[in-house]
Formats: C-alpha cells, structure tokens, sequence
C-alpha cells in the first residue's frame, strides 16, 4: 500500500497576495530590523543547561535513594517533567533545526530524544515530515490516530468504548511515552512506514544510531537502575515517571490540534486528495494557541503553547514566537484568516475534552 501512497494537495493562492508569502516577508523583516538570528539564542542555550544538569542530578538522586520507592517517588516524578520539558524545549528546536545555526549543534540537540529512548530520525519522518504537512489529515497524520482507543475525528469509525472517551482519556495518554519505546518505534523501524505512509529508508549510520541508543538508554532506565535499587522499586518508579511524561506530552500536543474550532480532513491515501485551503491557511485552521500570556508555561513548554507560530514557523527558535506572534496575529486580521487561541490552559483543557465528549456519539 506504500507504494500507492498519494500525497494530498493543498490550494494555491490566486489572487495576487498570496498570504504566506506576506507574512513570511514580515517576519523576515522582523529579524532583520531588529539584527537578530531566527535560530536559538543565549535563552535557549542557558536553559538547555539548566534542563540537562537538572535531569542528571535528579537521575544520580534516584539511583542513590531509589531502593525506598517512597522516598524516590519526588525525584521520579520531577525526572518525568524534566524528561517532558528536555523535549519540548532542546530536542523538539533541535529536531527541526531551529537550535543553530550549525547543523551538528542541531544534531546534538536532536539526540537529546535519542537518549531519552526515542529515535530521533523517526521522529523526523513523522513529525516534520508528515504532521507538519499534513495536519489533522485523517489517515496521514499519524497525530490523530490512536489505533481505534481515541476518536479525534469525525471521519473515524465510532466504536462502542469511545461512549466514555472523554473520562478515560488521562489514563491512555499517561501510557503515550511507554509506548513510544517499546512498540511504536520499532513497527516504525520494521515497517518502514508511519501509519500507511512511506517513509526514507535509513541509512547505514542511522541504523546503527537506532540499535546503539536503544541499548544506551535501555542501560540507563533499567539494566543500571535494577541493579543498584532492585527491581521492584525501579518498577513502580519508572512506571511512575513515564506516566507523568507520557500523560504531559500528549496533553501539550492535544491542546494544540485535536480541540474545539480546529478543523479536519480526511484522505484516501491511495487517491490524490484535495484540500480545500492552501497549506499555510490550513495550518491555521487546524492549530491552536493557548495560555500565550504566561511566561512560566512558555519556558517550560519551549513555545509549544505558541503553536500556530510554530506551524507556520518551524525553522524558527521558540524563543522568538512571543515576537512574532504579534506579526502573525495582525497579518491573520488583515487576510481575514482564522487565528485560533485560548485565553488559559484551563480554556484549552476544557476545549479539549469538549471535542472528545462530541465525537463520543456516533
């Protein structure tokens, strides 16, 4: 079926302004005017610092209190928040190069997600490559698919147990980052596919970086820490981390796409598909900001709460979107295109479960 796989098509702008086009050449001046990098800056790199000393000491501190599961438990909790906020902040800007400027100081970046046991060139393919293009695109999107558990899209065949979605959804997502290492990334890697879609093949290297961080982290988060603590206690308390770091992930890309206003599509990914929107207009319509006013929860969560910014920006740092979003905001007005944001969180939590609650009924 990979072999037929055909790419939907998005519109294309006719009118003589093309919208993306304008904002882009904005946002350009922007850094321009203001002589700055779009890549990352000495915010970024303080706070990778900050990040990556906080998680060692806090992984040092587990394996030297971890043999007493309850006086381990704060240190595994906040290993699963730095796990999550490692993420977010280094890996995800390293992942797209926006890091750097220099190509291997993205590539270091990007591994960060290779030791903590996903990797980081299948990440690529999914996220960059096809959600990024193809957002809220049922049966491309990878995002949108939670082999039949989570109906996001109307498109989906409605089963019995999605009735009680909307209640159970914080267990499922908790068992996102577990998942993640033991299943998801090796039917990637044997399949050679995201869901139906193809993906490149790897290359010589990248095989052997597959094979060689998995052992690197399957030596860190257990074989070392069974060893030191007992298995018992490593169990609860890896269960525990991972919990908190799946459950933290899927909630910060939930927030962004699968609430209400954003709109879906759905494809036959053996006919060529066409989306109504040009890709830019789309990514709007199919992406959300939230809580944008609050500086805590943009330092933690890497600007991943200024996702419109970042859909349309990818290339470009987090630590600028609070500037830019300003720019894309006003040219949105003016071009009369959708700009969808919510006020807090909380609005955006609500949004969320609301959109499940409605596709819980046929």
């Amino acid at each position: 079926m990979s072999t037929n796989f055909k790419a939907p098509r998005f519109a294309t702008h006719t009118d003589g302004q093309p919208f993306f086009q304008i904002l882009t050449q904005r946002v350009n001046q922007y850094f321009k005017e203001h002589n700055k990098s779009s890549k990352g800056d000495a915010r970024l790199y303080t706070k990778t610092g900050v990040l990556l000393t906080a998680f060692f000491a806090t992984y040092v501190a587990v394996l030297y209190f971890g043999a007493n599961f309850w006086a381990a438990m704060p240190f595994w909790v906040i290993l699963g928040l730095l796990t999550s906020a490692i993420g977010f902040n280094v890996m995800h800007d390293g992942a797209h190069g926006s890091y750097s400027k220099y190509t291997w100081l993205n590539s270091l970046a990007g591994h960060t997600l290779s030791m903590l046991g996903a990797s980081v060139a299948l990440w690529k393919n999914k996220h960059n490559a096809i959600h990024h293009t193809f957002t809220n695109i049922d049966g491309v999107d990878d995002d949108i698919d939670s082999g039949g558990m989570i109906r996001m899209a109307k498109s989906q065949p409605h089963k019995g147990i999605h009735r009680m979605q909307h209640y159970y959804w914080p267990v499922l997502y908790s068992l996102l980052y577990i998942y993640w290492l033991a299943f998801t990334d090796f039917k990637k890697y044997f399949t050679g596919k995201v869901g139906d879609v193809p993906i490149r093949k790897f290359t010589f290297a990248e095989h052997i970086g597959f094979w060689m961080w998995k052992s690197i982290h399957t030596t860190m988060v257990a074989i070392l820490p069974i060893y030191l603590i007992g298995f018992w206690p490593w169990f609860f308390g890896f269960l525990l981390m991972a919990s908190i770091t799946g459950l933290s992930l899927s909630v910060v890309f939930q927030l962004a796409h699968v609430v209400e206003g954003a709109t879906f599509a759905q494809s036959d990914v053996t006919e060529p598909t066409h989306i109504e929107s040009e890709w830019a207009v789309h990514q709007l319509q199919t992406t959300a900001n939230f809580a944008t006013r609050s500086r805590i929860l943009t330092w933690l969560l890497g600007g991943l709460n200024f996702q419109v910014e970042h859909h349309l920006f990818p290339r470009v740092s987090h630590v600028h979107y609070p500037a830019i979003s300003r720019i894309v905001k006003e040219t949105c007005a003016e071009f009369n295109v959708q700009y969808q944001e919510f006020r807090t969180f909380e609005e955006a939590l609500g949004a969320h479960v609301r959109h499940l609650k409605r596709l819980s009924v046929a």
